[in-house]
């Protein structure tokens, strides 16, 4: 999962017809066209359609080949908050299971964290997931804070710290818990770069200066894999996977005053 990519519409549409029948592809699609009228005329804080983070969150959802109700509702997740569709329009547009996990995750957006003692941010997870009747509920809601954080510089100082405190107490364990790895990661990645630039970029910056020596140590231990398992006659394909070590120097050429610097709207 790169947080480089940008998604459209049609990059979602295309990366669920790789996984589902044309009848989920049409489900999906359905649900784009219905949230872009809704979305329309409004806009996020950077400026921006708001109709492009739901994109971007049913694109975290396809890349996780999420199953077209999961899709469909990244699409639609912020359209009863955000807009004058009511539940029981997308109940009778949708379908109930739909309706149900856009209207867990609008309540999910409702529950305010304010504390960071160990034991009340395990409770909050606890209530998280005590609200979510279905799984899917908190796998939607990953997606939707893992694209807000990617784009929280457009916030007050203020609040990139209030929110990448909630995101790497709550979130990344949340993410962990259910075995999504790729979202924990990143979101602990960003929330380091706002609560500590300064440490962040001092990893980025030790990472990178190790690059060498940890691409000779990935094909040292491949060779001996093939090596060992040679008489074997298994037809296997090697590849030699970095993104573990290197997930925390995507972006690193932002300087790090202009990702905590305050924004004016």
């Amino acid at each position: 999962m790169s947080r480089d990519q940008t998604w459209t519409a049609e990059g979602v549409i295309d990366a669920v017809s790789s996984y589902m029948n044309k009848d989920h592809v049409a489900i999906v699609e359905r649900a784009y066209r219905f949230a872009s009228i809704a979305h329309r005329d409004q806009r996020r804080q950077s400026g921006e359609a708001y109709i492009m983070h739901p994109i971007q969150v049913a694109g975290i959802l396809a890349n996780l080949k999420m199953d077209p109700t999961t899709v469909a509702s990244g699409f639609l997740h912020d359209i009863v908050e955000d807009t004058g569709v009511t539940l029981d329009d997308v109940r009778e547009l949708f379908g109930p299971d739909i309706a149900m996990i856009v209207d867990g995750v609008t309540k999910l957006g409702k529950i305010k964290y304010k504390s960071n003692k160990q034991r009340l941010a395990e409770n909050h997870r606890k209530l998280l997931l005590a609200m979510s009747k279905d799984i899917r509920v908190m796998i939607v809601k990953l997606a939707d804070r893992l694209h807000n954080m990617r784009t929280l510089q457009h916030l007050r100082p203020d609040k990139q710290r209030r929110i990448a405190n909630e995101t790497l107490e709550i979130y990344a364990p949340l993410a962990d818990r259910l075995g999504i790895s790729t979202i924990k990661w990143e979101l602990e990645d960003v929330s380091l770069r706002y609560l500590n630039p300064q440490q962040y970029y001092r990893i980025v910056h030790l990472m990178n200066s190790r690059r060498d020596q940890r691409e000779a140590y990935i094909a040292e231990a491949i060779g001996d894999i093939k090596t060992a398992i040679s008489d074997l006659n298994i037809d296997l394909k090697f590849t030699g996977d970095q993104s573990i070590f290197t997930r925390f120097t995507a972006k690193c050429e932002t300087n790090t005053s202009n990702l905590v610097k305050s924004t004016t709207y």
